[in-house]
């Protein structure tokens, strides 16, 4: 009982260290900051937040957050509101403890790669009269925002502290201009192969279309029509190839902390009634894999994120089981060749069941051919004994093994 118990110990520990923390489940109790809650769900920030192990997060009031969100699109929203989530704990004794009174954060807005040098960074200073200042880490940068109070602390796995004003960087509330060039960007982002065949088969068009609500693509890299393995792409169908290429994207948008939080099977954009064409996420760390049930392929890099599009390279082309069939069961392992079974037997019991063998009655002999040149005179007459000495004996050992049997399990069962 004692194994059971400190194994069923281990499992909620690891249970309650994936699942550390929700970031919508903490704020919702406090009204003051349901816009700033909402738009963490409509970025996607809050599946980044919840699969960080030590995260803080200086959260607006609704006042403070209408303020940045009135003026600005979801990508741009997203971008400032990354840079509100630190990498480090922060709590309100942890803020008056800063050596030297300051100190320069690491945010989510620096994993994105889109930050040059430390604009993905805060500056955080311990101010006279106990105030604590926030601002870019931009040198230059003003401390426009201030340490209000605490909301809610899990030490050491996340802390969600007030600040009084959005933390601005330079450049950070421009928007990209014009619309989105979906194989533009996959050019540039050494994916030429497959802008290609988006183009020739009008697929580009269905992204480009879909893009406009929600989109999430995986774009093999030029290397990846190139591996070893890949089927022979001119021996598909235009329609077969139209699919594979649809299996590529997904009718959402689908960040990669979303990604590493997805449990159940996704949809892509070559689901229909004809076939499932999904896809499974496994993750490790920070590795995000996908199974297609044919093979896998790990999401390489972040070409761009800017809700509702988000496009990311992967290592390997993508193939459905809809058009590849499932991959390979193991070889079985070489047969055992059986032998005849002996003329008369004993049947053997389980494993489980069996008795010790001492009490087993001895297995009659296989009856070689009379004269046989291999079978000496002394053995044939010691055969010829242990056979008579079986038939006479065979049910009398038997009868004691039952009797005995029964005697050690009434022994065992009264122990």
């Amino acid at each position: 009982m004692g194994a059971m118990h400190l194994l069923l110990l281990t499992l909620s520990l690891l249970s309650l260290s994936t699942n550390a923390h929700n970031i919508t489940e903490i704020l919702s109790p406090f009204p003051e900051y349901k816009l700033f809650n909402s738009y963490l769900s409509q970025t996607k920030l809050d599946g980044e937040i919840n699969s960080r192990e030590t995260v803080t997060v200086l959260a607006l009031n609704n006042a403070a957050m209408s303020s940045l969100a009135a003026k600005h699109p979801l990508s741009v929203i997203k971008n400032a509101l990354s840079l509100h989530v630190l990498l480090d704990y922060y709590d309100g004794a942890k803020l008056h403890q800063i050596s030297d009174g300051t100190t320069t954060s690491t945010t989510l807005y620096q994993t994105t790669g889109n930050a040059p040098g430390n604009l993905g960074s805060v500056n955080i200073t311990d101010l006279k009269g106990g105030k604590v200042g926030f601002g870019s880490a931009v040198p230059g940068s003003p401390l426009d925002s201030s340490y209000t109070k605490e909301v809610k602390k899990m030490p050491y796995s996340i802390s969600v502290i007030e600040i009084s004003n959005p933390i601005i960087a330079p450049g950070i509330l421009t928007a990209p201009t014009g619309s989105a060039n979906i194989t533009a960007m996959l050019d540039k982002a050494g994916c030429k192969t497959f802008a290609a065949l988006l183009g020739s088969t009008g697929v580009e068009k269905v992204f480009e279309t879909a893009a406009a609500k929600a989109l999430t693509v995986f774009a093999p890299s030029d290397e990846a029509f190139k591996a070893a393995g890949v089927p022979d792409l001119s021996k598909l169908t235009n329609a077969e190839l139209v699919a594979l290429l649809q299996y590529h994207a997904l009718p959402s948008y689908s960040p990669f902390g979303s990604l590493k939080t997805t449990k159940d099977p996704i949809s892509t954009l070559a689901t229909n009634g004809a076939g499932k064409f999904d896809l499974t996420v496994a993750t490790s760390g920070d590795e995000v894999t996908l199974k297609t049930g044919v093979g896998s392929s790990r999401v390489a890099s972040t070409v761009t994120d800017a809700p509702p599009l988000c496009i990311f390279t992967v290592d390997s082309l993508l193939l459905p089981e809809e058009l590849f069939g499932k991959a390979p069961s193991p070889a079985p392992g070489p047969a055992t060749a059986t032998s005849p079974a002996p003329a008369v037997s004993t049947p053997t019991p389980s494993p489980a069941t069996a008795p010790s063998p001492v009490f087993s009655p001895p297995a009659p002999p296989m009856e070689s051919p009379e004269g046989s040149p291999s079978e000496g005179p002394s053995q044939s007459e010691e055969s010829k004994s242990d056979k008579a000495a079986a038939d006479v004996n065979t049910p009398a050992l038997c009868k004691a093994l039952l009797t005995v049997s029964a005697s050690v399990v009434v022994s065992v069962f009264l122990a």
